[in-house]
């Protein structure tokens, strides 16, 4: 039987979501109904939120509620339905005081606040710059590239690049080494000159056959064939230019984008 699981939030729910999900991910054989309710930001909303999770309560398995609800007023109405309901913020924020001797401020939307920095500017400039630089569209920003993502066509350049853009407020181009490139495969001289930024991306050619099939069923481009000779090219090519590589057959986004980071050196703009 399927546990429904809310995610309640102030704001748009994303950090609920993000802790939620991050703790029911160790629970494998579990299956989940998720239901996220955010802006509640008032009492009415949050009686209504309440109701919910009653309603799933009277189903038979009691609900699981993950909140970053601020307002006391609007936590006591979530605090008081049946559901099990775990407070990310109040459960560190108090530990938190008590080691810096400090009182929390608690204001709503802190944590997706930005400052005169202009880190918001940045993130999203870094994402127009990931979407104009994105499979090799064009090369002649690259100067302005912190990463440059190298690798076969689809073994997940372009997520990832838009991914540590969103996240991280890094600008990175991507670039593709095609079918056409294998006969004969170099390091064009665009790459060359900018070799100090470039970082590989690798995959399983069963797995990159399973993702080209989804694309272009029945041809020479997802045949499994061509996949094994591409990226054994690619990665002969890699180790040869001593270019740092990962592979991402079995990694989620997160996981790629961060291997990345810790590998690169790259710092993360601080929001």
């Amino acid at each position: 039987m399927k546990r429904t699981v809310f995610f309640i939030s102030d704001r748009t729910g994303i950090t609920a979501e993000m802790l939620g999900q991050s703790l029911l991910s160790q629970f494998e054989e579990a299956e989940f109904e998720k239901i996220s309710l955010p802006f509640i930001d008032n009492e009415k909303k949050a009686l209504q939120a309440k109701e919910k999770i009653d309603e799933a309560y009277a189903k038979g398995t009691q609900p699981i509620v993950f909140d970053t609800i601020v307002t006391p007023e609007i936590r006591k109405v979530i605090m008081e339905s049946k559901g099990l309901v775990l407070d990310f913020f109040h459960t560190f924020i108090g530990p938190l005081e008590n080691a810096l001797g400090l009182k929390s401020g608690f204001r709503v939307g802190k944590t997706h606040s930005y400052d005169e920095k202009g880190e918001y500017d940045s993130r999203i400039d870094a994402i127009n710059f990931a979407l104009n630089n994105d499979d090799g569209a064009t090369t002649r920003y690259y100067d302005r590239a912190e990463l440059i993502l190298v690798g076969v066509s689809r073994c997940g350049k372009t997520p990832t690049s838009l991914y540590m853009a969103m996240q991280f407020g890094i600008h990175v181009a991507n670039y593709p080494f095609t079918d056409e490139d294998m006969e004969d495969l170099k390091l064009p001289p665009m790459l060359k000159k900018y070799k100090h930024k470039l970082f590989g991306l690798t995959i399983n050619a069963q797995r990159l056959h399973e993702i080209r099939t989804e694309r272009r069923a029945n041809s020479q481009y997802a045949s499994l064939k061509q996949c094994q000779l591409e990226i054994r090219e690619v990665e002969s090519l890699m180790r040869k230019e001593r270019i740092p590589y990962i592979t991402t057959t079995s990694k989620s986004i997160e996981e790629i984008a961060t291997k990345i980071m810790v590998k690169s050196g790259l710092k993360r703009i601080s929001f």
